[in-house]
């Protein structure tokens, strides 16, 4: 078919801008290709998916430089993030272990006898100031000398005592006619000191013993009282004057009536690294509890084992008959090698009562007097062991927890006489 010239011109017109549209379509398909080939099957650098980096932040001009590099063999700390609490076991979120409280350091025993004659000088007791009064006179009249009877007894020193010192003040003053302050304060020295009786024995029996089967035992104290005079309080600083000298310790809370009596030892223990022997309930058998201290003493080969024992009244038959059954019970373990008794130093002629009907239930072997610092009349140290025929041990100097000290003659005079 023969095309005209007309349309051939209308064909080539309209064809040739087709074919540059087709020709740049290809040239941009086939450089678009390897680009996207390249997302598919090229060489991986950059991030998978889970390993999406943490962005890093911005400098913070306030934060701390980055630390050094440890040096080698050094456990380092895993670093940055860690896991959710909640995927984390409970005892691995700390690693520490806790922080113990520090325990106390009870003051040397040699140091407290000083303080024992301070004390008694600043308590401003009246005893040694009033005969030293009277006895500075030029001529003592009968009524200088019931003077001087009056104050004694006031004193708590006891009738017996106090006609004893009487008959040797009027002897010596009317023989040797004493006249000069410091003669008259050597001589009252030297009478008050008889009375208190430096020869007695004051030791504590705290040395631990071999039994017949040449077991180790340890010394038992028993500590026995009044409600009210300091008793768990005084066992409490007996215990650590014995750690002070070096001494193993073990506390049994015999003292099952009273709610807060275990738990005011076990501090006190606790203070000075010292256990505690109490039953988990109230109530409990006192005696039990003693036993199992001692028991627990013996096992663990300590030197020392204190047992505490509930307050009573001396005139109440029952609560005395189960202080014996406890000393009893005891006894089946271990020797006591020491009974306590603590007595309030200002409770005068009613502490020689208690004195009496312990020392009858119990065998007291030695007194500890509380509360001879402040308003104590002091007598009351020569009418006890006249008494009872037991020497004061112990005595109570203030509310300090070190302020327990062994009894010294010599530094109760002076102190009476400063």
């Amino acid at each position: 078919m023969r095309v005209s010239s007309d349309a051939l011109t209308t064909l080539l017109a309209a064809g040739v801008p087709i074919a540059l549209v087709v020709v740049v379509a290809a040239l941009f398909v086939s450089r678009r290709r390897p680009r996207d080939d390249e997302r598919t099957s090229g060489p991986t650098t950059g991030p998978t998916l889970g390993q999406v980096p943490t962005p890093t932040p911005a400098p913070d001009d306030g934060a701390p430089a980055s630390a050094p590099s440890p040096a080698p063999g050094t456990l380092v700390a895993p670093p940055t993030q860690a896991p959710p609490l909640e995927d984390v076991a409970p005892e691995a979120l700390s690693t520490e272990a806790p922080d113990l409280p520090a325990l106390d350091v009870p003051a040397p025993a040699t140091g407290r006898l000083a303080r024992l004659r301070d004390r008694l000088s600043r308590s401003g007791s009246p005893l040694g100031t009033r005969l030293l009064q009277v006895l500075s006179r030029d001529h003592l009249s009968e009524d200088d000398w019931d003077e001087l009877e009056e104050t004694l007894l006031l004193a708590d020193v006891g009738a017996g005592p106090t006609g004893e010192l009487i008959d040797a003040l009027r002897t010596r003053v009317r023989v040797d006619g004493l006249k000069d302050p410091a003669q008259v304060r050597a001589l009252l020295r030297a009478q008050l000191l008889a009375l208190v009786d430096p020869e007695l024995d004051r030791s504590l029996a705290t040395a631990p013993t071999v039994a017949d089967d040449g077991a180790r035992t340890p010394a038992v104290v028993l500590v026995v009282g009044v409600n009210g005079t300091g008793k768990t309080t005084t066992i409490g600083k007996l215990t650590r004057l014995l750690v002070a000298q070096d001494r193993s310790v073990v506390l049994g809370a015999a003292d099952t009536f009273r709610a807060a009596a275990a738990d005011q030892l076990e501090t006190w223990g606790s203070r000075v690294g010292v256990p505690t022997v109490r039953s988990d309930r109230e109530g409990a058998d006192p005696a039990s509890v003693a036993f199992d201290a001692v028991r627990t003493g013996r096992e663990a080969q300590v030197d020392v084992v204190v047992v505490d024992t509930a307050g009573r009244l001396q005139n109440k038959a029952g609560l005395m008959d189960e202080l014996g059954k406890i000393t009893r019970v005891i006894t089946k373990e271990a020797p006591l090698t020491e009974v306590l008794l603590v007595l309030d130093a200002t409770t005068g002629q009613n502490g020689l009562n208690q004195a009496r009907v312990f020392g009858e239930v119990a065998g007291v072997t030695g007194i500890v007097l509380t509360k001879l610092d402040g308003t104590a009349k002091g007598g009351i140290v020569v009418a006890v062991q006249r008494e009872l025929g037991v020497p004061v041990k112990l005595v109570g100097l203030g509310e300090g927890p070190d302020d327990l000290a062994p009894f010294d003659p010599e530094a109760f005079v002076d102190g009476l006489l400063q």
